[in-house]
């Protein structure tokens, strides 16, 4: 099985799990929230954060802008709302500045192509195509001209849909994470087993899960199947106003989703039976030898 450089990283076999904090929007549009959630991303032992990057104007249908909503700033336009939830160039800039400073490495789910020139600004080290734009093969395109590291999400999608993503982009430096598109996702629908099956389908591409459920076993779950890489998105509370916010994992329960990760890899061993030097001694005790 390949690896794929991620920073300073290699992901993929007999590498330590991955870990991906997804801040997405649950920063509502301030860099002071954005900056609280990667202090926590990085405290409680994640690698990496990312971030979600949209034009407004070219992502939201035309015929969505004018319909009013309430929001934490009032009652205003769809269009007005998207505006208001994206970070400018010099949030991405103290973005940037603050990552370096803490070690930990950041990214973005570009979901068009204005917004990929926009994070090229600052040479991260790897994009994100969200399950959405799987099939948005000018896109993919778009974010595999940077050069840099591709990490696509299968939510919502066929084997077909995949496996003309892959012929698309390549295997090359290409990570495939197992996703389901609900928020936050029933437990029957999370379908870990998935991971297996991308195994054997790419058998040389890192294959990771992100998820969209509540609590934290099935990430653990899914670590115990194979995924090299996890994704989960952070948020300060559940409760805050926003749409990925009920399926996000609060500060807290990052750090011990991260500290189990750990051990699970301590745990799971290499397949080989051996008998352990702490073993020796209850052997020599409790075992009957015959020759």
């Amino acid at each position: 099985m390949s690896k794929v450089k991620l920073g300073n990283r290699y992901v993929g076999e007999g590498e330590k799990v991955f870990v991906i904090a997804e801040i997405g929007i649950n920063h509502n549009g301030s860099l002071k929230i954005a900056k609280k959630l990667i202090r926590h991303a990085f405290e409680a032992g994640c690698e990496a954060v990312k971030f979600q990057k949209r034009t407004p104007d070219l992502c939201v249908p035309k015929d969505q802008w004018y319909i009013e909503r309430d929001t934490p700033w009032g009652r205003m336009t769809y269009i007005d709302y998207r505006h208001k939830v994206e970070l400018n160039l010099h949030d991405y800039s103290e973005i940037d500045r603050y990552c370096k400073k803490l070690g930990i490495i950041w990214t973005a789910s570009c979901w068009d192509e204005e917004s990929v020139d926009f994070i090229e600004h600052f040479d991260v080290p790897f994009y994100k195509a969200a399950s959405a734009s799987l099939t948005d093969h000018s896109l993919l395109i778009k974010k595999r001209s940077t050069g840099k590291p591709l990490m696509i999400s299968t939510g919502m999608s066929t084997m077909e849909e995949i496996r003309d993503a892959v012929k698309l982009l390549g295997k090359k430096n290409l990570l495939i994470a197992h996703s389901t598109s609900s928020y936050p996702c029933k437990l029957e629908e999370l379908n870990l087993n998935m991971i297996r099956t991308l195994k054997k389908q790419f058998p040389n591409v890192p294959i990771g899960y992100s998820g969209h459920e509540t609590g934290l076993a099935p990430t653990w779950a899914a670590v115990s199947l194979g995924a090299d890489f996890v994704e989960r998105h952070i948020t300060l509370d559940r409760a805050m106003w926003g749409s990925d916010q009920a399926a996000s994992v609060e500060p807290g329960g990052f750090v011990k989703l991260i500290e189990n990760i750990r051990d699970i890899e301590r745990s799971l061993g290499d397949g080989v039976k051996k008998v352990y030097e702490s073993e020796n001694g209850q052997r020599k005790k409790l075992r009957r030898v015959t020759n």
